[in-house]
């Protein structure tokens, strides 16, 4: 196999010329998932890069692109120090799960050569979040840079509760669940449609969308404002994201923002997303008027319905252990956070959080409590 062609992208207009592979390339890698599409994908780096510029390392052997590897660049903040540091397109609040480099299949091997040699270049921390556990490309690329003196550390890891579909109906998905749930499920549903004149509908046009997705936002801030707030739709920046994407993901016909009106006034709305088969549950918000009708519950069955008719093998309710989750799902797929440190300076990239971690500790056991929050707040600052 002859040698590839690397190309690392650090402008958008070059980013924009990768827009007619990028999907094709998606679709033949392991990868595949709506989180790494173009459209999710580019939608971040426009309202969420927050300024930090683009590495994207583009791969072809021959006139085939075999490999993107989408990061943007940082610095992580070590002994008053700002190194390098690359993270992932899609990290952060938004919530993005099982992102990765993409390679296409069968391209394998020339591909994390490739990748490796140019991170190796870069020169910066790799950091990773939420590649699927023990599946990920980047994972593979890893080892091939441990060869070259790289370390590497598992920093956090994480569970998205999922749901098989493939061959279900409604009444056999029912079935499966725990005794006391699937009794709730079908009295709940029974009662709202005793109690109001329900209806359920999912957005396909675009003057539907937005309506819908401020609604959606307006309920789930208000409701989780009582709890402290929730970081899904709490920036101006993440609300413009969405706006977006939900254009773009209708546009292709991955969108799936259901609406429950009782008697006529907007309930609860859920936001999903549909993709190789695969339905992700993304978030939700209701009105709290109906919460003693569990319309939460009624719109998440309803969902899952809706997934079984579309013939999806699997509903994902990403990442969290929320004790509802497991009311639905009985299991899950891994997740993990890496970082990958270049040789002879992870003790460097190290330091600052270990510090701050030890002079934490330090604070708590010498400094009386009141005291103390003050410290560590300024600590952490």
């Amino acid at each position: 196999m002859s040698d590839p062609r690397v190309n690392v992208i650090r402008f958008p207009a070059g980013l924009q010329l990768l827009e007619g592979g990028w999907n094709d390339l998606l679709a033949g890698s392991p990868a595949d998932s709506v989180f790494l599409t173009w459209e999710w994908q580019t939608t971040w780096w426009k309202h969420l890069a927050a300024g930090r510029p683009l590495v994207v390392v583009a791969v072809w052997h021959e006139d085939v692109l075999i490999a993107i590897a989408p990061f943007v660049r940082g610095h992580r903040r070590a002994l008053r120090l700002g190194l390098p540091a690359l993270e992932l397109l899609g990290s952060g609040d938004v919530g993005s799960d099982y992102l990765d480099v993409i390679v296409r299949s069968g391209f394998e091997r020339v591909a994390y050569r490739a990748l490796a040699e140019a991170l190796a270049r870069e020169g910066a921390l790799v950091d990773a979040r939420r590649l699927a556990e023990g599946e990920s490309d980047l994972g593979r690329v890893a080892v091939r840079l441990r060869l070259e003196g790289w370390s590497q550390a598992i920093v956090s890891r994480d569970v998205c509760p999922c749901i098989p579909l493939s061959g279900a109906t409604w009444e056999s998905f029912l079935a499966g669940l725990g005794r006391e749930h699937r009794y709730n499920t079908r009295r709940r549903l029974r009662r709202l449609h005793s109690s109001f004149h329900v209806e359920l509908s999912q957005v396909t046009r675009e003057e539907e969308r937005q309506p819908a997705l401020d609604a959606l936002i307006q309920l789930h801030n208000r409701r989780w404002s009582a709890r402290g707030g929730s970081t899904a739709f709490y920036t101006p920046a993440l609300c413009a994201f969405h706006a977006e994407v939900t254009r773009l993901l209708l546009a292709r016909g991955w969108l799936r923002l259901l609406v429950l009106r009782l008697d006529g006034e907007i309930a609860a709305v859920l936001y999903g997303l549909s993709y190789g088969r695969r339905f992700h549950f993304y978030q939700s918000g209701f009105d709290e008027r109906f919460a003693s009708h569990s319309v939460g519950l009624v719109l998440m069955a309803r969902a899952i319905e809706g997934a079984i008719a579309e013939g999806a093998e699997a509903f994902d309710l990403l990442h969290g252990d929320e004790a509802y989750k497991s009311l639905w799902a009985r299991e899950s797929r891994g997740l993990e956070s890496l970082e990958l440190y270049p040789p002879r300076r992870r003790w460097l990239y190290r330091a600052g959080p270990d510090l701050r971690r030890r002079a934490a500790g330090l604070v708590r056991r010498l400094v009386p409590a009141g005291r103390a929050a003050r410290a560590l707040g300024a600590l952490h600052g």
